[in-house]
């Protein structure tokens, strides 16, 4: 099968991966060479003879056993931890078949042993997968929501507007101006350096953020996550307007296809300012803090104020097709949860929806 090409994000290797029957993501040598040249794993001048001559190899024959003396010979501590990640990562994609059989199965196995880091690159990955060909104004939207499955946010209210922006990028931003360690040493020395802007996504530069998306990986697009607008109208009246364009529909897309790809069942999800339903049966949390406090509201328990406010939105997922459920909640909708912790910071654990819905089957 040839391998996949696509528009965005080619850091993460998905073009060099070809589907299977299924529609799932199967590497190729060049997927794992790709692995070989990131900066954890690629040589530098301080290199042992051992670790050089086992990168040549594996270069040459990317899925090829290893012998543990050769990591053994490593003279680096952390080189060889490095390509022991690696390498068990590698058997366990190549064992499963695929990323996503792989990536369900790591978390099936309760203790997770692979780095956040590679589990980030392959939803990235999986993520190009459930958008190929996903273009347009609309799909600039979803494919920003979609960075939220494997990028950290910060999250900030201003003027009535939800805005999530890349944590890592903002926090660069705010360190070094976007210049890097130059930029560090110019504020640090009290130097004025340029400011940098980073654009709130709209209809105005969607095409443009296409496009800063081509190859180099970047993420310098901010998502509103606004659900409504309130509008103070005369004599004490306020209108409320749900916001056409807010990217917590585009993210609603993006889980729908997510749990249809995984799963192979057909759900509609469905922002949601507010729930009330006193027949509430089951919830999923997409991130830490929903998780627990979805599960205190579900108890009855008391929830402070603030710590609601930070519950960003709520979701309503239906299945299309009920028998798709366990029979004791069949035809209930399921609500799913999103919030942000008490610094602002979101991310998204799209494992939740592999392990905690409420399915007649599982994967």
């Amino acid at each position: 099968m040839p391998s996949l090409a696509s528009p965005l994000w080619t850091p993460c290797g998905f073009d060099h991966l070809t589907r299977s029957a299924r529609g799932w993501l199967v590497p190729t040598d060049d997927y794992w060479r790709l692995w070989l040249q990131r900066p954890e794993l690629a040589l530098v001048e301080e290199s042992c003879a051992a670790e050089q001559a086992l990168h040549a190899s594996l270069m040459d024959a990317p899925t090829r056993a290893v012998a543990p003396h050769e990591l053994e010979a490593f003279e680096d501590d952390d080189a060889r931890a490095n390509h022991r990640l690696f390498l068990g990562f590698r058997d366990a994609v190549m064992s499963a078949g695929s990323l996503e059989a792989a990536y369900a199965g790591f978390f099936k196995a309760g203790s997770v042993q692979i780095p956040p880091l590679f589990l980030d690159l392959v939803v990235q990955a999986l993520v190009c997968n459930l958008l190929d060909g996903v273009d347009g104004l609309d799909g600039a939207w979803q494919w920003r929501a979609a960075e939220m499955l494997f990028r950290r946010q910060r999250v900030r209210v201003q003027d009535g507007r939800v805005l999530s922006g890349d944590s890592d990028v903002l926090d660069m931003l705010n360190e070094t101006g976007g210049l890097g360690a130059v930029g560090r040493l110019l504020m640090q020395s009290g130097a004025a350096i340029p400011e940098v802007n980073i654009e709130v996504l709209g209809d105005d530069n969607a095409a443009r953020y296409l496009q800063s998306r081509a190859g180099n990986g970047r993420f310098n697009f901010v998502l509103d996550l606004t659900h409504e607008i309130q509008r103070e109208l005369s004599h004490g009246l306020t209108l409320t307007m749900n916001r056409s364009q807010s990217g917590l529909k585009a993210l609603a897309l993006v889980l729908q296809k997510w749990v249809r790809h995984f799963h192979g069942v057909v759900v509609q999800v469905q922002p949601e300012a507010r729930v009330d339903d006193e027949a509430w049966r089951w919830h999923v949390g997409l991130d830490v803090e929903s998780t627990a406090l979805l599960n205190d509201l579900y108890r009855g328990n008391e929830v402070a104020p603030e710590r609601q406010q930070r519950l960003i939105s709520l979701f309503r997922l239906t299945f299309d097709d009920p028998q798709d459920m366990q029979l004791d909640v069949r035809g209930k909708p399921v609500y799913l949860g999103l919030a942000m912790n008490t610094e602002g910071l979101l991310k998204i654990k799209p494992q939740n929806l592999l392990l905690n819905l409420p399915l007649a089957r599982s994967i």
